[in-house]
C-alpha cells in the first residue's frame, strides 16, 4: 500500500525490468555528469579569459597584453574547450550526436573551384538478401570533407645530351642551358616564389622555413634563403614600378602613411620612419580595375614625400587632413582632396568614452551616414550619387549646422571644440563624397592593402588587394645577423630581429648595444627594426655606400 501523498515512482516487480531501468538511469547519469564536467571546464576557461580581458583593459600599462597575445589566448581557450567537448562526447553518445548536428548546421559549403575526388562506398553484396535478385540504385548520399596534400618537394633533373659527329672532328652539339633566376643556385622559380609567399604573405620567418625544409632532409640555411629573397626582389622591381605607374593613372586613389621604427646605428636606439601607401579599390562602386596598393618607405613625413610618390597624378585623392596632402593639392590643381570621415569621428569616439553628450550625438549623426553607405555599397557610381543627394546631403547639412551651434557654446580650448573645428575646417573635403559616387565615406587605413607593416602582426584584413607591392628607396631595410631576417627593399616590411644577435653584432663593431626600450610586451624582447642604407650587416660590402660598411645595396 502507498501512503497518501507519496509521489515516489512505482518500480517494476520484474528483475529484468529493474535491470533495464537501472542501466537506463546509469546512462542518463553519465550523460549529465559529462555535461556537468564540460560546463565546469567551460566556466573555468571563461573566467580565465575574463581575467585576461580585465588585465588588458584595466591593468597597468606594463602588464597589459598586446593585441596579438590576446589572440593567442583566445586560440588556446577555444582549443581547450574543443578538447573537453571531445572528451565528453566520447563518454556520452547523446552529447556526441548533439555536437555532430551542430557541426553540420554551421559548416557551410566548400569552394566550388577545389578539385573533387569521388570515393564510392557500395555494399559488398549486390543481390537482394530476400530473393537474391539484382539491386538497382534509387539514390545516393554524398558528403564532402576537406582534404590536404602536404607540400612535396621534388628535384627537377635537366639533362642536356652532347651530340658529336663521328666523321667530322670537333663537331659537338648541345642545347643551351636554360636561364635561372638564381644563377649558380639550385631553386626553381616556383621554389623561390614559395619562399617569398611564406615570408611576406604567411609571416613565416626564413629561419622557420629552414627548419621546415630540414624536417624533409633538405639542409638549406637561412642565409641562403635570404639570398634567394634578395635576388628575387630585384627581379620584382620592374613590376613594382609598373604597378606604381598604373595606380597613378587611376581616377581615384587612397593615400595614407604610418610609422615604422628604423634602426639608427651608433645611437643604440631606433628612430621613426614612415611607410607611405597609395591604394586603389573600386569594388564599392563596381569599378572594373582590380584592387592594388604600393608602399614607399621614407625617412620623414614632410610634404616632399607624397609629392614625389604622387608626381604627375591627376584625380581624386582620399586622405586624412594632414597638411602634406593639402600642400600637394595646392601645388597641383588637378588633385581634388576627399577627406576621410573616419578621421573626423575619431576624436568624438574618444570623447564619447568619457560620457560627453555632444560627442555621443555627433557619433549618432555620423552613424546615420554610414548606414546609408551600407545600403548603396556595391552599386554603380550614379546610383550612389543619387542616393547620397537624396538622403545624405540633408543629414550632412544639418550636422555642420549643429557643429557650428555647439562650437559657439563650448570653451575654445576644450577637446570637444577641437574635434568640431577639425570637421568644420575640412568641410569641403568631407562633403566631396556627396557629388561623386566613386568616393568612399572613410576608412583610409583599410585601403593600405589590408596588411600591417610588422611581419607577424595581422591587424587589418579587409580588403585584401588583388595586387600588392612595395617600393623602398634608400634608406632600405637590410638583413640583420639575428635569427629573424630583414626583408629586401622590394618587399618593405619591418620585422623583429633578435636583440641578442643585435648586441653581438653591435659589440663586434664597437657601436654599443641595442637598447631594449620600446620592445613589445610578450614578444620575447624583440621589436620592429629597419636598417638604413649604410648600416653594418653580414650581407657583404656595399657598392653604393662607403667602402667597408658591410651592407649590400640593391
Amino acid at each position: 500500500m502507498r501512503a497518501t501523498g507519496d509521489d515516489t515512482p512505482t518500480l517494476p516487480e520484474d528483475a529484468a525490468a529493474l535491470r533495464a531501468l537501472l542501466l537506463e538511469t546509469l546512462v542518463k547519469c553519465d550523460t549529465l555528469a559529462a555535461e556537468r564536467d564540460a560546463l565546469a571546464s567551460r566556466n573555468e576557461q571563461l573566467q580565465h579569459l575574463l581575467l585576461k580581458l580585465k588585465r588588458r583593459q584595466f591593468g597597468r600599462k606594463s602588464e597589459q597584453l598586446p593585441a596579438e597575445q590576446l589572440l593567442f589566448a583566445f586560440e588556446e581557450i577555444e582549443a581547450t574547450l574543443a578538447e573537453n567537448a571531445a572528451e565528453g562526447a566520447r563518454q556520452s553518445p547523446a552529447l556526441r550526436g548533439q555536437q555532430a548536428r551542430r557541426r553540420r548546421t554551421g559548416r557551410g559549403r566548400l569552394p566550388a573551384h577545389l578539385p573533387r575526388v569521388e570515393v564510392v562506398l557500395a555494399p559488398e553484396v549486390a543481390a537482394c538478401p530476400c530473393c537474391q535478385g539484382p539491386l538497382v540504385e534509387i539514390g545516393v548520399d554524398a558528403a564532402e570533407r576537406l582534404d590536404v596534400i602536404p607540400a612535396q618537394f621534388r628535384v627537377i633533373v635537366t639533362k642536356r645530351p652532347k651530340l658529336a659527329c663521328r666523321a667530322c672532328p670537333g663537331v659537338v652539339l648541345q642545347a643551351p642551358a636554360p636561364a635561372r633566376l638564381i644563377e649558380g643556385g639550385m631553386p626553381t622559380e616556383a621554389t623561390v616564389a614559395h619562399v617569398l609567399v611564406s615570408r611576406y604573405a604567411d609571416h613565416l620567418p626564413l629561419y622557420r622555413q629552414a627548419q621546415i625544409l630540414a624536417r624533409q632532409g633538405i639542409e638549406i640555411g637561412r642565409e641562403i634563403l635570404a639570398d634567394w629573397t634578395g635576388t628575387a626582389a630585384m627581379e620584382v622591381v620592374p613590376v613594382v614600378r609598373r604597378l606604381h605607374e598604373i595606380l597613378l593613372a587611376s581616377p581615384r586613389l587612397f593615400a595614407d602613411e604610418t610609422t615604422m621604427p628604423v634602426l639608427d646605428p651608433g645611437r643604440g636606439q631606433t628612430k621613426k620612419g614612415f611607410a607611405w601607401a597609395i591604394a586603389r579599390d573600386d569594388r564599392p562602386w563596381g569599378g572594373a580595375d582590380p584592387p592594388a596598393v604600393v608602399f614607399h618607405y621614407a625617412p620623414g613625413r614632410g610634404a616632399r614625400h607624397p609629392k614625389a610618390l604622387l608626381a604627375g597624378y591627376t584625380g581624386i585623392l582620399q586622405c586624412d587632413g594632414y597638411a602634406a596632402y593639402k600642400a600637394l593639392a595646392a601645388a597641383n590643381g588637378a588633385i581634388a582632396l576627399a577627406f576621410c570621415w573616419s578621421h573626423a569621428r575619431r576624436e568624438f569616439i574618444e570623447l564619447a568614452k568619457g560620457k560627453m553628450p555632444i560627442a555621443t550625438e555627433a557619433l549618432q549623426r555620423i552613424a546615420a551616414l554610414y548606414a546609408i553607405e551600407a545600403e548603396v555599397r556595391g552599386q554603380p557610381a550614379e546610383i550612389r550619387r543619387a542616393v547620397r543627394q537624396a538622403k545624405s546631403r540633408p543629414l550632412v547639412g544639418d550636422l555642420f549646422t549643429w557643429f557650428t551651434a555647439q562650437l559657439a557654446r563650448l570653451p575654445g580650448g576644450s577637446p570637444t571644440a577641437k574635434a568640431i573645428r577639425y570637421a568644420l575646417n575640412h568641410r569641403d573635403g568631407l562633403e566631396r563624397f556627396l557629388g561623386d559616387g566613386r568616393i568612399e565615406l572613410g576608412r583610409v587605413e583599410d585601403r593600405r592593402g589590408g596588411c600591417s607593416l610588422p611581419v607577424g602582426l595581422m591587424v587589418s584584413l579587409s580588403p585584401t588587394p588583388a595586387v600588392r607591392a612595395d617600393v623602398a628607396p634608400s634608406p632600405v631595410p637590410a638583413r640583420q645577423t639575428g635569427r629573424a631576417d630583414f626583408p629586401h627593399p622590394a618587399f618593405s616590411r619591418s620585422i623583429r630581429p633578435s636583440l641578442s644577435a643585435g648586441r653581438r653584432g653591435a659589440a663586434g663593431r664597437g657601436r654599443g648595444r641595442v637598447s631594449r626600450r620600446g620592445t613589445r610586451p610578450g614578444s620575447g624582447g624583440t621589436r620592429c627594426l629597419v636598417v638604413p642604407c649604410g648600416a653594418s650587416t653580414s650581407a657583404g660590402p656595399c657598392g653604393q655606400c662607403r667602402s667597408g660598411c658591410g651592407h649590400r645595396c640593391p
